[in-house]
């Protein structure tokens, strides 16, 4: 009960702060200030009533569909590829009615199939033939395909659910050391190498200043320390940002904290962070307490993937990390994200049923 209250709170606080940050942005952009209110309020209903199925459906069954899931994943992120693109990245499968973002179903179906292997290799985990190769395959599938919309975020956050969830299924850690080391030596001489890591280079030059270019790369992250230090400790009140007329860019997606920052000052954005971190608490707890490894670690996956990209959310808006185009949990604009998580969220309420059944 405690886990699903945060939820609706997050839900209803995250709509709340979605028409606040967005009515000026929809009206000056597309004739009407509830445009993306209205949108995501459906997507809200769709959302919780998938979260009260996947509630009461057996999470066992996903034993069975944990692989079709995966292979769907696939289908959808090579189809997306031939999609026109959109603000440059091929990420969205048009459907005419609206858009679908595959990465969505990639998320979930990493948290599936890795749940699935845990559970089957068992005590084989420690082994590098069952406990790390199969998950680096299917991991790297996955990734490949994702770095080639470009999808940067999509695939930061994807390969921190899956080794967070390989070091907590028991894969031995000395393969994150020499995965490490690797990964390492290719970032060291890609520096050395002349003109390989330009584009990351002049992306961590605008992170570190980016007064630099004001008007252009910088502009964005500028208004939102702008919003951020205008908010004070207080706020300037619920609906009094200055920041989201037409100042950041597209305020309803991923910069949406920043005007929480700016309307409720830095009480309203502690709040919420301690919202998000109480959803986190929850989420691992019921994930502790579950009858089965599978339902440990579906649990587990679902609620790190909430926790990550809230963290990483943050960390951009408030310029702590490099831009890295990443929505916030509940809050941010977006129809398949909202469902989606909103399913997941009823599949831990899923676990947390069956681990009180079992009890009694």
């Amino acid at each position: 009960m405690t886990f699903l209250i945060l939820v609706l709170i997050l839900v209803i606080f995250g709509l709340i702060m979605l028409f606040s940050a967005s009515y000026a942005y929809a009206y000056y952009h597309d004739g009407d200030s509830f445009f993306y209110i209205k949108k995501q309020l459906m997507w809200a209903a769709l959302g919780i009533l998938a979260m009260i199925f996947f509630c009461n459906f057996d999470y066992h069954f996903f034993h069975r569909l944990a692989f079709p899931i995966y292979a769907v994943a696939i289908l959808l992120l090579v189809v997306v590829l031939f999609m026109e693109p959109l603000n440059g990245a091929r990420r969205w499968i048009n459907f005419g009615i609206g858009t679908f973002q595959p990465s969505e179903i990639a998320k979930f179906a990493i948290i599936v199939t890795f749940a699935q292997l845990i559970a089957i290799n068992g005590n084989k985990m420690s082994t590098f033939k069952y406990g790390t190769l199969p998950f680096v395959l299917l991991l790297c599938a996955i990734a490949g395909l994702m770095v080639l919309e470009p999808h940067l975020s999509g695939t930061i956050l994807i390969l921190s659910i899956g080794c967070i969830m390989m070091i907590a299924g028991g894969t031995n850690l000395k393969w994150f050391a020499i995965a490490g080391g690797v990964l390492l030596a290719i970032v060291l001489v890609a520096i050395f190498v002349p003109g390989v890591v330009d584009y990351a280079m002049s992306r961590i030059h605008h992170w570190l200043d980016p007064f630099s270019d004001p008007q252009g790369k910088g502009f964005q992250t500028i208004q939102s320390l702008l919003a951020i230090g205008s908010g004070g400790l207080m706020g300037l009140g619920l609906g009094n940002s200055r920041q989201k007329y037409l100042y950041i860019p597209e305020p309803q997606n991923d910069f949406v904290f920043a005007i929480v920052c700016e309307e409720l000052g830095f009480i309203g954005a502690t709040i919420i962070v301690i919202l998000f971190a109480l959803l986190v608490w929850r989420g691992y707890v019921i994930a502790m307490r579950s009858p089965d490894k599978f339902g440990s670690m579906i649990a587990l996956g679902c609620t790190t993937q909430v926790g990550i990209q809230a963290i990483l959310n943050i960390a951009v808006v408030t310029n702590t990390i490099p831009n890295t185009g990443i929505s916030l949990p509940f809050f941010s604009y977006g129809g398949t994200a909202l469902c989606m998580l909103l399913a997941e969220m009823g599949i831990i309420l899923s676990v947390s049923r069956y681990s009180a059944l079992e009890k009694t």
